[in-house]
């Protein structure tokens, strides 16, 4: 899967644990690169994200870091920091560049080992393996991912890592994605249930704060901190195209949007309708066919 298409410079990583079922996903950015990012959800885990209000001073970031491991993951973090001070990379202060990285983290600490998680080293490491043909499904961030556990754990099925990327003349979105929501991929089911009377809320017995979706959609456009927090809308409501029920309380639904600015003059509704597309399909990519997906008894119980 190209991430890049033609946005040069915009690499990813990741860092797997298979036993434990966690870890991080590092997205490196282009240098100069603007972005901002919104929150929907009601239980977020997040670094530095206050900065990425339009209000701020501060308008670039050079990485951002998708984790598992809860809070604890954010972690990560600290490694992708240190490796890029010392490539010199970061705002420029009197005494040195300070890298501006901003983390988001979902909940996996149920599915392998609760007490393992991604910590500097394997921020690090996701950093020094990003390249433009990242792998996607159960690695990085994505590994312990889960979606459907509002339906309880016979529901339960694999979430992951989804990518997609569209491009439209010289313009091309990209967004990346750990799926792990709380709700199910939904083709208008759920909805056309509510309409017809026959659909029946399921509260959540199980799995409760153990959620969230986290990304990053990318666009080589020329924009600004606010039109990149307009494109971070954009994906969220892709994220509630392809998730049912989104934005539950016990989701930490987070999306940073950037813009590495080699295209100029673009509108950036063309950018936020593509942002929508574009994150839909990365989180049905991330979870492919529930029905191919659904784990084993022994994984359900």
């Amino acid at each position: 899967m190209i991430v890049n298409g033609e946005i040069e410079g915009l690499l990813v990583g990741h860092w797997t644990d298979a036993d434990a079922a966690t870890g991080c996903t590092v997205v490196r950015l282009p240098p100069q690169t603007v972005a901002s990012g919104e929150v929907r959800g009601g239980a977020p885990a997040t670094r530095e994200f206050a900065l990425l209000d339009p209000e701020r001073l501060v308008s670039h970031v050079d990485a951002v870091v998708l984790s598992g491991g809860s809070a604890f993951g954010l972690r990560a973090c600290d490694g992708v920091v240190d490796a890029l001070r010392t490539d010199g990379v970061g705002f420029p202060t009197s005494v040195g560049a300070v890298p501006i990285v901003v983390g988001m983290s979902l909940f996996d600490l149920g599915v392998g080992s609760p007490d393992t998680w991604p910590e500097a080293a394997a921020g690090a490491s996701a950093l020094a393996a990003a390249t433009a043909t990242p792998d996607v499904g159960r690695v990085g961030a994505g590994t312990g991912a889960t979606v459907n556990k509002w339906r309880g754990p016979a529901g339960t099925v694999a979430g992951g890592v989804g990518i997609a990327t569209f491009t439209e003349g010289e313009l091309t979105v990209s967004a990346i994605v750990a799926v792990n929501a709380a709700g199910g991929i939904d083709d208008g089911v759920a909805a056309a249930a509510v309409r017809d009377g026959s659909f029946r809320w399921t509260r959540p017995e199980r799995f409760v704060g153990t959620n969230t979706v986290i990304g990053v959609v990318v666009t080589n456009a020329e924009m600004t901190k606010l039109e990149c927090y307009l494109a971070a809308q954009g994906a969220h409501d892709g994220l509630a195209r392809a998730v049912s029920p989104p934005h539950m309380r016990s989701d930490g639904d987070a999306f940073v949007a950037a813009a590495t600015g080699q295209v100029s003059g673009v509108d950036v509704d063309h950018v936020r309708w593509l942002a929508v597309v574009a994150m839909e399909q990365a989180i049905r990519n991330g979870v492919g066919s529930l029905d191919a997906m659904k784990p084993s008894p022994d994984e359900a119980s």
